[in-house]
C-alpha cells in the first residue's frame, strides 16, 4: 500500500507513532502502537477512529477510569499453563491486582451501558470471573505475601520455627549475657553471620565458648562465634524452614492447578487491558493535538478545513507561536494539486500534511482539523520526498526519483495519493521539465488523486489548461518580503527568486547580470505571477473587509429588528390598556350621566334640586380627573434602593455560596479581596451583600470556632496507600483544604512506592492545586519516593 516504505518516516508517521507509544502505560500496549498500520477497510477505519473518539471524550468528560494497576496477565498466563509449573507470590499478586483493574473497567463500562458502544465491542461478552481472585485471595494477604494459614501444616511450621528461634533467642542472650560478665566479648552487639546469629568473641578468648566460628573481623581480632548451646536449636529451625518452603510451594502449585482451567479467559482479559491501553494513548495524544475526527468519505478525496501539521503544531504549542492552518480540498474534479511558491514559503510543509493527515486517518487516528473535514480512503500512498541516492544500487538522485515515477505511472490509478516534493529536479530543468510534465500528464489520465510542489513554469501551464489538475501557490507579502504561509487555489505562484536574493542583500549588479541571463518570455511569464499575486493578495484583504462589515450590517440589522419588534409589541399593549381603560371610564361616565338623569326626572326638573344634582355630577368628574392625575404619577420609574457603600473591614456575605467574610482590600477595576477564615477570594461588588452589626457578630464568632476546631483536631499526616486513585485523591483534597483552612504549612502523604502509577497522579493533582507551592520526596532513609511532603503557601 505504501510505496516507498521509507515514506511513512518521511511523512512523520513514525514520529507520530512515538509520541502515541509515550502515552501507554503498559509494554503491550507500546508493543501495539509500534504495529499501527495504515487500513483499507472503511468500517475497520471508522471503528478505530470512533472508539478513540469515545475515549477522548470519556476523559474530557465523564469520571477517570479505574487503571490504577495495569500488569500484563498473558506471560502469567502462558507460565500457569504449563502442568507442574506454579506461579511465584509475587507474580499471583500482579495477576491480583491486574484481575482487580480488569473487573472495574468491565463494571465502568457496565455503568453506561450504550454511551460508549464501540469501545464496549472490546470486550462484549467478557464475564467477570471472580472465582480466580477469590482462589488468590485465600492464600495471599493485602501485602502479596502467602497468609500463614493458608493451610494447616503452613500455620503449624510457621508457630513451630516462631516458638523454636524464640527459644534459640532466649539461650543466645543469655550466652551473650554470660560472656559479657566474663570479658570475653568484642564491642558491639549480637550480629549475623552466614544466616545465623553470632556472638563477637575477642581473639583470645574464643577457644572459652564452645560453639562453631562463622567468621572473623578484617583485623583479625574478633571471632564471630554461634554457641554450641544454640546450634541444634539453629539447625532446627533451618529445617523448618525447609518444611515451610516444601508447603508454599505444595499451595502455590495447587492454586496455579486451579487457575489452570482459566487461561483462555485470563489471555482474553490481556487482550481486554492491552486494547484500551492502547485506545487510551491514541485518546490522550487527540488531546493534546486538539484533534478531532474527520467526516470519512467513501470516495478517494480529501477536504480538510482548518488543518495542522501535527508536529509543527505541538512544537508551536511548547514555543507559544501561531501556525496558519491549511484548508485543501482533492476530489474527482480537481484531482491533482499542483503547488507552486516560494522557498520557505510553505509547500513541502502544505503537501506533508495532507500526506501525514491522511496516514493517520486510514491507522485510526484522529486528526488536528475542523470536525467538518472529510477524508476518503485510499488503497494506495505513493510518495516522492527528499534525496534517495544510493551509492550501493548505483542511483543518482535524478535516478532514484525517475525509478519512483516508474513505479507511480506504472502502478497508481483512481483510488492511489501520490506525494511528491519538487517535482521534475535533480537534473537539467530544459530536460526535467518536459520529463515531468510527461509523468503528469500520464499521472492525470490514471485519474491519480494528489499534491505536487514545483518551481518549473511548464507545469504551471500544463495545470493552467488541464482538466484534473488545478495550479495552487502560497502565498507572499512582496512588501514585507515574507511568506504568509496560506494556501491559494487557483492562480500558479511566483518563486520571488529575485527578490528573495534581494532581500538576502545580493549584489545588484550579480541580480541585474542574472536578470539578462533568463529569457524575455520567461521573465514575463514571472512578473506576470508576481502581479497576479499582488492582485490576488489585494482581493483576499478586500474580501475579508467586506466580509467584516457585512456580519456587522447583519448583526446591527439584527438588533434593529429585535428593538422594532419590541417597540411595536409594547406599543400594542399600550393602546390595549388604554383602550380597556376609556372602556371603564366610558362605562362610569354612562352610569353616572343615567343616574343624573334618572334624579333629575324624580324631581321633575326643579330649578334647585337639579342645580344641586349638577353640582354632584361636577364633582364626580373632578374626583375622576384628579384619579388620573395620581396614577400617572405612580406610573413614573421608580428608582431603585442604592446598594450601600462597601469599605475595607466590613463583613459581607457571598450570594450564590453563603459564605461570609471580611473585606481586605478594595481594588481599581472595583473588584473585592475577601477572607473567608484563612482562604482569601477574589469577587465581583455585585455578587456579595454587606451584613448588619450583628450578623457581623455571628459571623465573626463562627468563623473563629471553626477555626480553633480545626486547628484542635488536625493531623498533617495521611496514608493512602492501598486505595484507589480517585478515592485517594477526594481524601487528598479535604485534608488539604482543611490544611490551607486553618494555614498549616505542610502535608505528609504516604502512597507508597509500587509501580509509582499513584504517586504520578497525586503529584499531578498537586501541581494544579493553587495553594501548594512545592512538594518532595521524604529523605531516603525514611521512605524516599514512597511519601510525599506538600508545602502550603
Amino acid at each position: 500500500m505504501i510505496y516507498p516504505q521509507n515514506a511513512i518516516d518521511k511523512l512523520g508517521f513514525t514520529e507520530i507513532r512515538d509520541l502515541i507509544k509515550e502515552k501507554c502505560l503498559s509494554e503491550a500496549g507500546r508493543l501495539m502502537v509500534e504495529k499501527i498500520q495504515p487500513q483499507i477497510k472503511v468500517d475497520q477505519i471508522d471503528r478505530f477512529l470512533r472508539q478513540t473518539h469515545e475515549f477522548k471524550q470519556l476523559l474530557q468528560h465523564d469520571e477517570p477510569l479505574p487503571v490504577d494497576h495495569i500488569y500484563p496477565i498473558k506471560p502469567l498466563a502462558d507460565k500457569a499453563k504449563l502442568e507442574g509449573s506454579f506461579l511465584s507470590e509475587d507474580e499471583l499478586y500482579r495477576m491480583l491486582l491486574a484481575l482487580r483493574t480488569v473487573f472495574n473497567i468491565i463494571r465502568y463500562f457496565n455503568d453506561r451501558e450504550g454511551q460508549y458502544a464501540h469501545l464496549e465491542l472490546l470486550f462484549e461478552h467478557l464475564p467477570i470471573e471472580k472465582s480466580i481472585i477469590r482462589s488468590i485471595e485465600k492464600v495471599l494477604d493485602d501485602r502479596g505475601k502467602l497468609k500463614n494459614n493458608a493451610s494447616r501444616l503452613l500455620e503449624a511450621i510457621t508457630n513451630e520455627i516462631i516458638k523454636s528461634e524464640q527459644e534459640a533467642r532466649k539461650r543466645l542472650d543469655s550466652v551473650f549475657k554470660q560472656a559479657q560478665a566474663n570479658g570475653w566479648t568484642a564491642d558491639g552487639g549480637l550480629t549475623i553471620r552466614d544466616g545465623r546469629f553470632c556472638i563477637p568473641i575477642l581473639a583470645e578468648n574464643k577457644r572459652k565458648l564452645k560453639g562453631l566460628i562463622h567468621d572473623e573481623s578484617a583485623t583479625g581480632q574478633t571471632a564471630y562465634v554461634e554457641p554450641e548451646e544454640v546450634f541444634h536449636l539453629n539447625n532446627k529451625v533451618r529445617d523448618l524452614e525447609f518444611d515451610r518452603r516444601r508447603e508454599v510451594v505444595r499451595i502455590l502449585t495447587e492454586l496455579t492447578s486451579e487457575i489452570r482451567p482459566h487461561v483462555p479467559l485470563l489471555l482474553s482479559y490481556h487482550g481486554l487491558i492491552t486494547k484500551l491501553d492502547f485506545v487510551r494513548a491514541k485518546a490522550l495524544f487527540a488531546i493534546d493535538l486538539q484533534a478531532n475526527m474527520p467526516i470519512l468519505d467513501k470516495e478517494a478525496s480529501v477536504n480538510l478545513v482548518q488543518a495542522r501539521h501535527p508536529i509543527l503544531y505541538l512544537n508551536s504549542l511548547r514555543d507559544k507561536n501561531e501556525i496558519v492552518p491549511l484548508n485543501i480540498k482533492i476530489d474527482a474534479t480537481d484531482r491533482i494539486i499542483l503547488v507552486s511558491g516560494p522557498n520557505a514559503g510553505g509547500k513541502s510543509v502544505c503537501m506533508k500534511t495532507v500526506g501525514l493527515l491522511q496516514l493517520m486517518v486510514q491507522s485510526g487516528v484522529l486528526i488536528p482539523a475542523d470536525e467538518s473535514s472529510s477524508v476518503g480512503i485510499f488503497k494506495q500512498i505513493f510518495a516522492d520526498i527528499g534525496d534517495d541516492q544510493s551509492i550501493e544500487s548505483d542511483l543518482s538522485t535524478y535516478s532514484a526519483h525517475l525509478s519512483k515515477m516508474k513505479h507511480f505511472t506504472t502502478f497508481a490509478n483512481a483510488r492511489t495519493l501520490v506525494i511528491i516534493d519538487e517535482f521534475g529536479t535533480g537534473t537539467d530543468p530544459q530536460f526535467g521539465g518536459p520529463i515531468a510534465e510527461a509523468v503528469l500528464e500520464q499521472l492525470n489520465t490514471k485519474q491519480v488523486r494528489g499534491v505536487i510542489t514545483t518551481h518549473y513554469s511548464n507545469l504551471k501551464l500544463f495545470a493552467n489548461h488541464t482538466a484534473g489538475v488545478e495550479n495552487a501557490s502560497m502565498l507572499f507579502d512582496n512588501q514585507k518580503m515574507q511568506p504568509l504561509y496560506i494556501l491559494q487555489i487557483g492562480k500558479p505562484g511566483s518563486s520571488y527568486a529575485f527578490e528573495i536574493a534581494q532581500k538576502i542583500g545580493l549584489s545588484k549588479d550579480i541580480l541585474e547580470y542574472a536578470k539578462l541571463k533568463i529569457g524575455v518570455q520567461q521573465k514575463k511569464v514571472d512578473t506576470m505571477l508576481v502581479d497576479l499575486e499582488r492582485d490576488k493578495k489585494e482581493i483576499v484583504d478586500t474580501k475579508y473587509v467586506i466580509g467584516k462589515r457585512e456580519r456587522e450590517l447583519v448583526e446591527l440589522k439584527s438588533k434593529y429588528e429585535k428593538l422594532n419588534s419590541d417597540l411595536e409589541n409594547n406599543k400594542r399593549e399600550i393602546i390595549r390598556n388604554a383602550k380597556e381603560e376609556a372602556k371603564l371610564i366610558l362605562k362610569d361616565a354612562n352610569k353616572l350621566i343615567e343616574n343624573t338623569i334618572s334624579e333629575i326626572k324624580t324631581v321633575k326638573a326643579d330649578k334647585d334640586k337639579t342645580k344641586e344634582i349638577r353640582s354632584k355630577l361636577n364633582q364626580s368628574l373632578d374626583k375622576h380627573s384628579k384619579s388620573l392625575e395620581k396614577d400617572a404619577k405612580n406610573n413614573k420609574p421608580v428608582v431603585s434602593n442604592v446598594t450601600p457603600e462597601l469599605e475595607v473591614g466590613d463583613w459581607v456575605r457571598i450570594e450564590d455560596s453563603g459564605s461570609e467574610g471580611e473585606i481586605l482590600e478594595i481594588t481599581k477595576s472595583n473588584t473585592l479581596i475577601v477572607a473567608l477564615g484563612e482562604l482569601r477570594t477574589v469577587l465581583k461588588r455585585n455578587r456579595v451583600t454587606k451584613l448588619r452589626s450583628k450578623e457581623k457578630s455571628a459571623a465573626k464568632k463562627r468563623i473563629s470556632s471553626i477555626a480553633t476546631e480545626s486547628a484542635a483536631d488536625f493531623y498533617p499526616e495521611l496514608d493512602v496507600r492501598g486505595m484507589r486513585t480517585e478515592d485517594a485523591l477526594q481524601k487528598i483534597e479535604l485534608v488539604l483544604d482543611r490544611a490551607v483552612m486553618i494555614g498549616y504549612p505542610s502535608l505528609k502523604i504516604i502512597h507508597g512506592k509500587g509501580d509509582g502509577i499513584l504517586r504520578k497522579f497525586i503529584r499531578d493533582y498537586l501541581r494544579k492545586y493553587n495553594h501548594v507551592s512545592r512538594f518532595e520526596d521524604e529523605h531516603a532513609d525514611r521512605g524516599g519516593d514512597g511519601i510525599t511532603y506538600a508545602y502550603i503557601g
